[in-house]
């Protein structure tokens, strides 16, 4: 294909952008009319909110709230440019990256590509285990759950059915929490209204999770809390164990356990999207790109990397960052003022991330947060996480049409996204176009 997008068309500097996440969002956000021309890249031609994912997973919220068109976010930016496609490698001794429209030169580079499941290498995991990373995993992991449950309503065999209403989440994160509360009330609130012949205590949720507690990188109250509110919904709970082999029907524990399910949830770990082209020697673990202060790739000069996919390696973060929005969107925002302080011939300034506290929801009412030295758990939390979500949330009208559906949800205890819109075949374990 034709080299569409190799020259510059403003003779400003080209900013390129991989990636329209939370990072590469604020970046171009930041940019905006600025004596530079900005270049996003994406493969989607939308921002995901990638917090309320297990929501859309649960039929909680439509899929397009958490969805946003990359182009109306930027609207009215003059210096800004959007291409959907897809990155095939970056060529720093050209200063272009290759994608499927074509070459596109760059003068700076930031690479924002965000992060992907992590099945530490067991490819029997990846295939039957359900990631929930993106929209469309998401709404395969609704179109199983619900397949299952129909499948369960209308079985005559006492272990098969007891397999289709087991559900496992491995990783007890925030969302392994929150995805595992969600379950919890579908089995309490929903389950007997939509399928009369089903029991709650037919439906078992586990939650399998490595570490000796549960989100590890809150608070000891907020993983204590936790735990409680979700063994007091009926969660099984392991920890400080690893899920050895799932092959579609039997799920092994090494603690001894086996458990006979069709429906293992896999969010015990991420690795970065690291774009080829970048060297192996500057990949550390997690799959994440070694940065130094102002978010530049070690040994590169204008290629940079921010948020999931980057490893800030300093003296204040030996580990880099946690992987969680609030570090990507400063990140996005504070590289545009280096990248503008470097046009201009002018000192970088070192980033500082400036934690603002963590958040997690458990269930109705039930929720943590650790907002600086103070600690919250309960309604307050969670009426506190409701807040900070709807508010994050790109448009308004997603901010609405979420905001309507937890009200709605909040009284009645339903909710009327539980449709079966596309078929998820379980031999294959991918989607069919149409409900079967």
């Amino acid at each position: 294909m034709a080299n569409m997008y190799l020259g510059k068309t403003s003779g400003k500097p080209r900013v390129v952008i991989i990636g329209g996440g939370f990072g590469g969002i604020n970046l171009g956000r930041h940019l905006r009319d600025k004596e530079v021309e900005v270049v996003m890249v994406d493969k989607h031609n939308y921002h995901t909110f990638q917090p309320l994912l297990y929501q859309v997973a649960m039929g909680a919220i439509e899929s397009d709230a958490v969805g946003f068109p990359i182009r109306r976010i930027f609207t009215g930016h003059k210096n800004f440019s959007f291409h959907m496609a897809e990155v095939q490698q970056i060529n720093p001794a050209s200063n272009t990256i290759s994608t499927t429209l074509g070459d596109i030169h760059y003068d700076y580079l930031a690479i924002a590509t965000g992060a992907n499941t992590n099945f530490f290498g067991n490819k029997e995991i990846e295939h039957f285990t359900m990631p929930m990373k993106n929209i469309p995993e998401a709404l395969n992991i609704r179109s199983l759950i619900l397949q299952n449950l129909e499948k369960a309503a209308v079985t005559t065999d006492p272990v098969e059915r007891a397999a289709l209403l087991t559900f496992v989440v491995v990783g007890g994160g925030p969302t392994g929490a929150e995805l595992s509360g969600a379950l919890a009330e579908m089995r309490m609130n929903m389950l007997c209204k939509d399928y009369p012949d089903l029991k709650p205590e037919d439906m078992k949720v586990y939650l399998a999770e490595g570490k000796p507690k549960l989100i590890a990188a809150m608070s000891e109250q907020a993983s204590v809390k936790a735990k409680e509110f979700l063994i007091d919904m009926g969660v099984i709970i392991y920890n400080d164990v690893h899920v050895t082999s799932f092959n579609g029907d039997e799920l092994k524990i090494d603690n001894g356990v086996t458990l006979k399910t069709r429906n293992v949830f896999w969010a015990a770990g991420v690795k970065g999207e690291v774009p080829p082209g970048i060297p192996q020697d500057v990949v550390i673990r997690g799959a994440r790109i070694q940065t130094d202060e102002i978010s530049r790739v070690k040994g590169f000069q204008n290629i940079f990397a921010i948020g999931d996919v980057a490893a800030m390696i300093t003296p204040d973060s030996p580990e880099g960052h946690p992987g969680v929005a609030p570090v990507a969107i400063q990140q996005g925002a504070h590289l545009a003022k280096n990248i503008l302080h470097l046009v201009r011939g002018e000192a970088t300034q070192p980033f500082k991330y400036h934690d603002k506290g963590s958040l997690a929801t458990i269930g109705r009412n039930r929720a943590v947060a650790d907002l600086g030295k103070l600690h919250f758990q309960g309604f307050f939390a969670w009426f506190i996480w409701l807040f900070v979500h709807i508010m994050s949330l790109a448009g308004f009208s997603n901010k609405l049409v979420v905001f309507s559906n937890w009200l709605i949800n909040y009284f009645t205890k339903n909710t009327d996204n539980r449709l079966i819109i596309r078929y998820f075949d379980t031999n294959t374990m991918m989607t069919e176009p149409t409900a079967k």
